[in-house]
């Protein structure tokens, strides 16, 4: 007996599709014999027939003849359509791709082996409890195919799980990076402000060494122009010198006050800055001032 390589549940499947189709086809000789009782009863009541009545009757018989097998035919495609519907249904849950070969639908050697099958009366070795709810397609459950489905659901999980490692990798890299690149930011903007205000307390420590300069040398020349007279050539160079020291650190603090204002207009050291080296001009133009008294005429 052929069992066409299916195991029990498979082989009952294909049992009940049989008898299903049997019981469909059976239906539809016995329409197709009272077509021909039909017939007989209704025109063969006389004993002879013109050839023209004849034709009559067997054109009327072909035409009921030929409506019920189209019909019957219709019909088991349309079932076959549903049926591999239900299948590749249930096989897409599995992510499974059926492929059929339509050749083999007219392999007669298979063909044979189901007629064969047939004419058992769909009995097999062995005894298959029919199930008594309405007959389903089991889910496919069998070692091998269940086997590789959940190696191949494995290696994705497994696939998936390396990806994410990977990708919380590459978050905490780019985490740091970030807390890289914002603490060299900061560190950058500390190192300007430092050296910013390192260059303004040296200006400011030039500038108050020449004020006690002045104030020296200005001492001075009134020391020596109550004490000599004759020093008045030495002072007067002292002071032509004190002067042009004087023009250039005014220079100077010309070009530090436009850099100072384009560093520090921002903010409050800027202001105060600005306002002390106003408070230190006015505190040299005095000196000169009082410097322009002592000076000759000439």
């Amino acid at each position: 007996m052929a069992d066409f390589g299916f195991n029990e549940h498979h082989q009952s499947e294909i049992i009940n599709y049989m008898r299903f189709a049997r019981s469909k086809r059976l239906l539809r000789l016995k329409t197709i014999d009272s077509c021909f009782e039909e017939l007989k009863d209704s025109r063969l009541v006389e004993d002879t027939f013109t050839v023209d009545e004849v034709r009559e009757m067997l054109d009327g018989l072909q035409m009921v003849v030929r409506g019920e097998v189209e019909m019957e035919l219709i019909n088991t495609a349309h079932t076959n359509v549903l049926l591999l519907r239900q299948i590749f249904s249930q096989a897409e849950k599995f992510y499974l791709r059926l492929q059929s070969d339509i050749s083999e639908l007219e392999n007669r050697e298979l063909l044979e082996q189901v007629a064969e099958f047939e004419k058992t009366d769909f009995k097999i070795t062995n005894k298959i409890n029919q199930e008594t709810s309405k007959p389903k397609l089991a889910p496919l459950n069998e070692g091998g195919v269940s086997e590789l489905l959940n190696k191949e659901i494995a290696k994705l999980q497994e696939e998936n799980d390396k990806l994410k490692s990977r990708l919380r990798t590459l978050e905490t890299q780019a985490m740091s990076a970030l807390d890289e690149k914002t603490k060299a930011e900061r560190a950058l903007k500390d190192l300007q402000r430092t050296q910013g205000e390192q260059k303004l307390s040296a200006q400011t420590k030039e500038i108050n060494s020449l004020e006690d300069t002045v104030a020296a040398l200005k001492e001075d020349y009134e020391r020596s122009l109550s004490a000599n007279a004759a020093s008045q050539k030495d002072l007067k160079e002292n002071l032509i010198t004190a002067k042009h020291e004087l023009l250039r650190v005014q220079e100077q603090l010309t070009l530090a006050e436009k850099e100072l204002e384009k560093k520090f207009q921002q903010t409050a050291a800027y202001r105060n800055m600005k306002e002390i080296l106003t408070k230190k001009n006015e505190q040299i133009k005095e000196i000169r001032k009082r410097l322009q008294k002592y000076e000759p005429d000439d």
